[in-house]
């Protein structure tokens, strides 16, 4: 269950590993609470790679594979990888666990490589998604398969929340998972976008207005020199050019794949297959932005 703290009108809580904040028009009480501490619990229980009792470390253990009915929150997100996949030649895969296991980012926080990168598999040779004709997806799996759904699996989370606050009747409220941000209603927030180099200093500012901002930096999850948790999947190694991204759309959950998708795909590639604004830093200092982006860089 996510531990909280007040924060004026915020709600502020820790869940799937890092720091939230709900603003929204009305005080949120225990019952809303309770219900997206639910359904928080219920999304880590299915996705997280490092639960051993969650859905992916099953899927992971079958020795022989298997077919697994997936949660209704599946199809959104797996149809995103499936778009960015085929966009990236590859290169954005859910398969990338191994990947990242390989490099010590594992369920055990080891943070020491086992060997040389391992490149993520062919996703054709590994699984098979259907829907049947009740709407559910289904996973087969050939062999031990280790999702990693965190290049917009965080995202995704976001908007099932607000989508939560939003039945239950809050009208206005920005979701923030931790940079991954989703506004609902109500006047537009501006946001400062930080730098990835220098943590305490503003690249930009934007507005952000019934959209989604999601920022993605390898500085958010590293552990040695050239190691964190932004993955070419067809290399296995992390990536090393850009060093920090800004995508914004209309769903967190496309906002957050495609901050990842810009590490490693032709900006222009993406905006040919999605209506989104980006912005991204290299590691020399150059910033650049898609010809919408409407907020504000320091060059």
């Amino acid at each position: 269950m996510p531990s909280s703290a007040s924060a004026g009108d915020a709600w502020l809580f820790e869940a799937i590993g890092t720091a939230w904040r709900i603003d929204a028009d009305r005080p949120l009480d225990e019952s809303d609470r309770s219900a997206v501490a639910e359904r928080v619990e219920r999304f880590d229980l299915d996705w997280s790679r490092f639960r051993p009792d969650s859905l992916v470390s099953a899927i992971a253990a079958a020795g022989d594979g298997g077919t697994w009915k997936l949660p209704d929150d599946a199809a959104p997100l797996l149809g995103l990888y499936a778009r960015l996949h085929a966009l990236s030649r590859g290169r954005v895969s859910p398969l990338v666990g191994a990947s990242l296991e390989r490099l010590g980012y594992d369920a055990a926080y080891r943070l020491r490589p086992a060997g040389e990168p391992l490149p993520a598999p062919a996703w054709e040779e590994l699984l098979d998604l259907a829907t049947d004709d009740a709407g559910a997806v289904r996973l087969t799996t050939m062999r031990p398969v280790l999702l990693d759904v965190g290049a917009a699996g965080k995202g995704h989370l976001v908007d099932i929340v607000g989508d939560l606050l939003a039945a239950r009747g809050a009208t206005q409220t920005v979701v923030d998972g931790s940079g991954d941000i989703r506004h609902r209603g109500g006047a537009g927030i501006r946001i400062a976008l930080e730098n990835p180099a220098n943590p305490s200093k503003a690249v930009g500012v934007v507005e952000l207005r019934d959209a989604a901002l999601c920022a993605s930096s390898p500085s958010r999850r590293t552990w040695g020199e050239g190691l964190h948790h932004i993955i070419d999947a067809v290399t296995g190694r992390p990536v090393d050019d850009v060093i920090g991204t800004w995508a914004i759309a209309p769903t967190a959950l496309e906002a957050d794949g495609l901050a990842t998708a810009l590490f490693l795909v032709d900006p222009r590639e993406l905006e040919g297959a999605f209506a989104f604004a980006w912005a991204r830093m290299f590691r020399d200092g150059r910033l650049e932005a898609s010809a919408n982006w409407e907020g504000e860089l320091y060059r």
